[in-house]
């Protein structure tokens, strides 16, 4: 029987009003990531699924601004949280 892949998470901090860019604050795989997940949830904020972007924003370091490069990837997710936790129109 083959072995489940580990799943992995990464958590991002975006403040438009301080933070220069989005900000890496936590990243783990197994059962870190798992609580990282479980923590967003319990807590309200939207879960998006992106095995390649979170390979990526795993290797960057904790408490740092994601660079450039990813800028376009990021604005794409925070688009989708920000659809997801608008309240439904009236």
């Amino acid at each position: 029987m083959a072995e489940q892949p580990r799943k992995n998470a990464v958590a991002l901090r975006y403040n438009p009003d301080g933070d220069g860019a989005p900000v890496v604050v936590a990243k783990g795989k197994g059962a870190i990531a798992d609580k990282i997940i479980e923590l967003a949830k319990a807590n309200g904020v939207a879960v998006r699924e992106d095995k390649a972007l979170v390979t990526v924003l795993s290797k960057l370091d904790l408490d740092r601004e994601i660079p450039p490069q990813l800028y376009a990837a990021v604005a794409a997710i925070l688009a989708f949280l920000y659809r997801t936790n608008r309240p439904p129109r009236g």
